[in-house]
């Protein structure tokens, strides 16, 4: 019995006498503080912030705490996921119709902390969770269920349901004396939007989603939804509260308007043009571009990838992305991972460099800019004075992305959840 039982309480013992050290001095091979590489350096932790980094030798001699040593590794500030949705799972599991109106809100939930946990062990310490989809303000009891430690998970910074146009967003395929209930919230003109943001705030969402376009042109495909008017209207009303607006947008139009209308980020971008790219850079607008969402969708619906060729929305996705890229567009990190599985969102990061962008910019995209971005003051780099979301990854994440899938420390607030000792 005792022989059972050892296997798996000697990690959380090994844990447990970690976390009960004020001081903590970690010592990899490297470390990436956001920005460069650092041969050789140590971290020293005490509670929930970082007080110094330096050489290795000096740390160590100079203070007295529990030494983490972890050979072989790249220390890197903690991933910050760009977009994501914790109350979803993959569409190849249960169909996104399917989960909006045959799962109870009680299971999304459960599913959920499964979810956040997962994000978490796979490195990625802040989450942007853009939209519910039907679930509510379940999203903002999650957050609040991390910050109270009932259940682990990263810190989030959460949108509630996301505002959508009368009409365009679904559930749809229904007779029209059936009502169902939507993945986001209805919202039109001037005192109905304005009352929606505002209802937002107030139900706890820390950002406002709006969808700029949606399928819902003629011909079932991606067109304008808001108009001109109507974005700067929300952009005006979340920004008098101190909060960003984030936009779905697919078409070259609704990128446009959006644009213009002053949102922080654009969400997928496909059909976007050199043109409004350049329009974006010139605005300070930075693009999250999603790769991972689409390749997962074609390879549910049969493509074979790496046998067949690419489909033309792959095709097209990639012609943006690089045009994105030459336009100087800020590109942040973010896969709208729930599409696919939570704790595979690495798996954004490999594209990102397979679709044109240099290892490094990754690297300081999932970290550095995204926080940045997104405004999370005191997160993304390791220096002195940040809060101590650190994780070590095997190997030299700079030479080769895929080491980001080898995480074998997480520490979050100083409090360690994941050690390879």
């Amino acid at each position: 019995m005792i022989k059972k039982i050892l296997p798996i309480l000697f990690p959380l013992l090994i844990t447990l006498s970690l976390n009960a050290q004020q001081v903590k001095v970690l010592v990899p091979d490297r470390i990436f503080d956001g920005e460069q590489i650092h041969e050789g350096w140590a971290v020293r932790v005490e509670n929930d912030k970082i007080t110094e980094v330096g050489p290795a030798k000096e740390i160590t001699q100079r203070y007295r705490g529990i030494p983490i040593d972890l050979p072989g590794t790249t220390l890197m500030p903690g991933m910050i996921e760009g977009h994501s949705h914790v109350l979803l799972h993959p569409y190849d599991e249960v169909s996104w119709n399917d989960q909006v109106l045959k799962e109870s809100h009680a299971e999304r939930v459960i599913r959920a902390a499964n979810h956040v946990k997962a994000n978490l062990m796979a490195g990625f310490t802040t989450i942007r969770d853009l939209g519910s989809e039907g679930a509510g303000y379940a999203d903002v009891g999650i957050k609040q269920s991390i910050q109270k430690g009932i259940i682990p998970g990263p810190r989030m910074l959460v949108a509630g349901p996301a505002i959508v146009t009368t009409g365009s967003y679904g559930p749809k395929g229904f007779a029209p004396h059936v009502k169902v209930p939507l993945g986001a919230h209805e919202a039109d003109g001037i005192d109905d939007l304005i009352k929606e943001v505002r209802r937002q705030i107030g139900g706890g969402a820390d950002i406002i989603k709006v969808y700029v376009d949606y399928r819902w042109g003629p011909y079932g495909q991606a067109m304008p939804s808001f108009t001109q008017q109507e974005l700067d209207l929300i952009v005006e009303a979340a920004a008098s509260s101190g909060r960003q607006v984030v936009a779905h947008a697919a078409t070259a139009e609704g990128m446009r308007r959006a644009t213009m209308a002053g949102v922080k980020t654009i969400e997928h971008g496909d059909a976007g043009t050199l043109e409004v790219f350049k329009l974006m850079a010139q605005r300070g607008v930075a693009l999250c571009p999603t790769l991972a969402a689409g390749d997962a969708i074609l390879q549910y619906r049969g493509w074979k990838k790496g046998e067949e060729a690419d489909p033309p929305r792959i095709v097209q996705k990639k012609k943006s992305f690089k045009q994105a890229l030459e336009a100087g567009v800020t590109i942040v990190a973010g896969g709208d991972v729930g599409v696919f599985s939570h704790g595979d969102n690495a798996r954004e990061l490999e594209m990102m460099v397979q679709y044109g962008m240099s290892t490094m910019d990754v690297l300081k995209s999932v970290t550095a800019v995204n926080s940045e971005i997104f405004n999370l003051e005191g997160f993304g780099q390791i220096k002195a004075g940040f809060y101590a979301d650190i994780i070590a990854v095997e190997g030299q994440p700079e030479k080769d992305i895929s080491t980001l899938k080898k995480v074998v420390f997480v520490m979050k607030g100083g409090e360690v959840y994941k050690s390879k000792n």
